[in-house]
């Protein structure tokens, strides 16, 4: 079985100069935790996560050596969040992001997954187009549903 069989290809999308209030929106109403980044041509640039919006609050490694007592003041994190909305994306998104083909095995994508600890990952074609998603819980219900059949 090859990943374009069981990808979803109707996917919700970011732009580079999207706001994260935009993309937070999306994220929450639509109970979902990721958005592949894309150009205008739809090649994959990037991706958004919850992870990476949250992340965006807490203080870096600098941040706690220049001021450790305020790195640890978690209220005044929170009210930072209004802050963060408003940044684009290209600032908060994950840039390096790992991906696989439509004619990869469904168990080398998962494979991919399970090492790198991801419960998605996002398809993309020979020229970077992306061309669907493709997760963990859509391997097993196509195994499950596989093996119901016979």
């Amino acid at each position: 079985m090859l990943v374009s069989d069981i990808m979803t290809t109707h996917i919700r999308t970011a732009k580079a100069d999207d706001t994260i209030r935009s993309v937070a929106a999306i994220i929450c109403t639509n109970n979902i935790s990721a958005l592949p980044v894309v150009d205008e041509n739809n090649h994959l640039i990037g991706l958004i996560s919850e992870k990476d919006i949250l992340n965006k609050l807490l203080p870096s490694f600098s941040d706690f050596l220049d001021d450790p007592v305020r790195a640890r003041d978690f209220i005044a994190m929170e009210t930072a969040y209004d802050g963060v909305l408003a940044l684009e994306v290209r600032t908060v998104m994950t840039q390096k992001v790992l991906s696989v083909a439509p004619d990869d095995p469904v168990l080398q994508a998962a494979s991919r997954m399970t090492i790198n600890k991801f419960r998605r990952m996002p398809v993309v074609d020979r020229s970077g187009l992306l061309v669907g998603v493709i997760s963990l819980g859509d391997i097993h219900k196509s195994f499950f549903k596989q093996t119901l059949a016979r």
